[in-house]
């Protein structure tokens, strides 16, 4: 039977309340502490077969703003305002320094928490990490050409891309993202149907889709133009150990994005990941923990 925690909160300085996950003790100065963000549609919970995987080690898994059991008092339109909350959160906790792992748009906070607040981020690990120059989504126009969305309301009133997933959110349809993540996420190994249903019960808590995605089309920190903006050209910025996992199956964040995201990040590592797709969480855990300690200097 899976054995579900139970989550903590705390009120950040900005009036949001987070709740987390935190599993273990650290008594090395955070050389053992591991900060866990996730990704779009998903929740700290999706961390478990890590929290199960990881012992010896201090686990802390916030639910985002918006996401989960967290509160969503006020709207954002970038990463960084998320990477503002994880250094208020982590604050709150007594976390002055910690290995950050970030899984799909977490790996874009985590990105951006290493450049505005490098003293809290000993190492950085991408589990299939956001491109970091965005993730853009373009309208079609009558011509069938691509054109970007020119604000958030045309964004959700996209009706290919974004109004059904909408339409799952405010009907509680979990059959909705059990498709979804069955064509798109698992396709190679599949979560239990216990851990299915505790998957599906977090991802319909999300209540940010809109500033989410829009945040996500505009994140660009290289010095190229994403089709919204040009990038701050941030990412050479990131002095800190990054290892990054490239799945071959994978095609949210696929293989060339990976690549990208390694070539781009100086000294990074790349470990290529068979038989995988976007949740190597689910496809590979057992492999996705030793990466992860041994990333970390962790026997």
């Amino acid at each position: 039977m899976l054995k579900i925690p139970e989550k903590k909160t705390v009120l950040l300085s900005n009036g949001e309340t987070y709740a987390y996950l935190d599993q273990g003790e650290d008594s090395q100065n955070g050389e053992r502490t591991f900060l866990f963000v996730h990704g779009n549609s998903s929740s700290s919970m999706h961390f478990l077969p890590l929290f199960q995987r990881m012992e010896k080690t201090r686990l802390v898994a916030p639910d985002i703003r918006g996401f989960g059991d967290s509160t969503y008092n006020s709207g954002f339109s970038s990463l960084k305002e998320l990477a503002d909350d994880l250094k208020l959160f982590t604050g709150a906790l007594g976390i002055s320094k910690a290995h950050v792992i970030g899984w799909s748009t977490g790996g874009g906070i985590v990105l951006e928490l290493a450049v505005k607040y490098p003293e809290l981020v000993s190492s950085i690990f991408l589990i299939q990490g956001a491109g970091f120059k965005g993730y853009p989504l373009f309208k079609k126009n009558d011509n069938g050409s691509l054109a970007p969305f020119e604000n958030k309301e045309e964004l959700s009133k996209d009706p290919i891309l974004i109004m059904p997933a909408l339409a799952a959110f405010e009907a509680q349809n979990g059959a909705f993202f059990e498709m979804l993540w069955n064509m798109s996420i698992y396709l190679n190994q599949k979560p239990s149907p216990e851990e299915n249903k505790l998957y599906i019960a977090e991802t319909l808590k999300q209540r940010n889709l809109i500033d989410l995605d829009w945040a996500l089309i505009n994140f660009n920190m290289s010095n190229e133009h994403n089709g919204y903006a040009m990038g701050c050209g941030t990412i050479g910025q990131i002095n800190c150990p990054v290892t990054l996992t490239c799945a071959d199956m994978d095609y949210v964040v696929t293989q060339a994005v990976s690549r990208d995201n390694a070539a781009a990040i100086k000294g990074s590592k790349l470990l290529e990941y068979e038989k995988c797709g976007h949740s190597p969480l689910v496809d590979c855990p057992d492999r996705l923990s030793a990466d992860i300690l041994a990333h970390a200097g962790i026997s």
